[in-house]
Parts: structure tokens; sequence; C-alpha cells
């Protein structure tokens, strides 16, 4: 498969989603565009609470990596028995989806260093950094912990800070997350996963302009 027939490809690719739009309309469509491109970030999301349960010792109810709904996949698990541990669960995916996102990013960063003109690579490679691109930049962007994760430990910590005083560590945390939330409507989850390809695309030595 040369990249005359990856172009090819694309068209059919854009006359189909243009066919389906007229059919359904643009904003079903777009609905629907958008859940697709998530599915990366939203399945190592789910995956990252789900370990960090099984890590900390949190019997895990029930699991959905990915669906057209809302919400688009969950971890339903029970109530942790110490604060560390919904501290655990909650900021896990923080971690897991950066890590894993950034290292796209270098793939997909390397790539382009070595590809040269790309109307001269191959499918295959011009393939690979298309879904290193999309991966990265669909977990990074779901790197932050949701809103219900936030609540959660804003709980635990209004419950537990008298006993235990250490929980109010956690707060900042608490506070981060809700503010993270709120700014996603100005699209801060994507600037978060933007700037990590910029780091990894500084890192590999790739100039950007």
């Amino acid at each position: 498969m040369n990249v005359e027939s990856l172009t090819y490809a694309g068209v059919v690719v854009v006359a189909v989603a243009v066919l389906i739009a007229l059919v359904v309309g643009i904003s079903t469509l777009f609905w629907l565009l958008i859940r697709i491109a998530s599915i990366p970030g939203v399945v190592v999301h789910e995956f990252a609470h789900k370990q960090a349960c099984d890590l900390v010792g949190v019997p895990v109810l029930d699991v959905v990596y990915f669906r057209f709904g809302d919400p688009a996949g969950y971890v339903r698990h029970a109530q942790p028995e110490r604060y560390r541990a919904s501290f655990v669960v909650s900021v896990a995916p923080f971690l897991v989806n950066t890590v894993v996102a950034f290292v796209a990013f270098l793939g997909f960063a390397t790539l382009v260093s070595t590809s040269g003109d790309i109307r001269g690579g191959s499918s295959e490679r011009i393939a690979a950094m298309i879904v290193l691109g999309w991966f990265a930049l669909s977990i990074g962007m779901h790197a932050f912990p949701s809103t219900g994760d936030a609540n959660t430990l804003w709980q635990r910590s209004r419950a537990e800070w008298r006993r235990s005083p250490q929980v109010l560590l956690g707060v900042p945390f608490v506070i981060v997350i809700y503010v993270a939330n709120l700014l996603s409507w100005l699209w801060a989850d994507v600037l978060y996963a933007v700037g990590l390809g910029v780091i990894a695309f500084s890192v590999v030595g790739v100039p950007l302009l």
C-alpha cells in the first residue's frame, strides 16, 4: 500500500463522512467523531483506575472501559477503607495517562524526525504517525481525574480530617482537579496534551516551527 493508495482511502473516508452527515446530521456526526477520537484516552483512564484498585486492594464491582454513552467509561468499586487508597485510585489516571501520552508523543516525534519529506515516506510510517499522534493526544486529554474523583476525595477529607489531619494534604489536589475540570470548557485538557507533545518534541530535538 503506497502513499497514493492511502490518499485515496482518505478521500473515501471523507466522502463517507459527508454522506453520514447528510443522513444523520452534522451535530450527530460530530458527536460520534469526538467519541471515537476519545476511545484511547477513556480506555487508558479507566484502566488506570482499575489497576489502582487492584494495587491498593479495593474490590472492583463493575468496569466499562468504553461505551457510546454517558459516561463513556467507568469503574465502580467498593468504598476504600483508608484515605490513602481513595487518593491513589482517584489520581492514578493523571499519572498513567500522562506517562503513556508522553511516550506516544516521543514515538510520534521520533517518526517525524526520521521521516524526512513525508511525501516520500512509506504508507506504514505515515499510518504509524497518525495512530501515535491520535493516541497521544487522546490519552493526554483524558489525564485529568473527573469531578466524581474530586468529590470522593473531598467527602473523605471532610469526614476524616479531625481524626487524621494528614488527609488535608490531599485537599490541594482536590482543588486542582476541580479547577482542571472547570477549565476543560476552555480546552485546558487539550492544551495539557499539546504541552506534553511540545515537551516530547523538544526532548527528541524536533523544531516545531
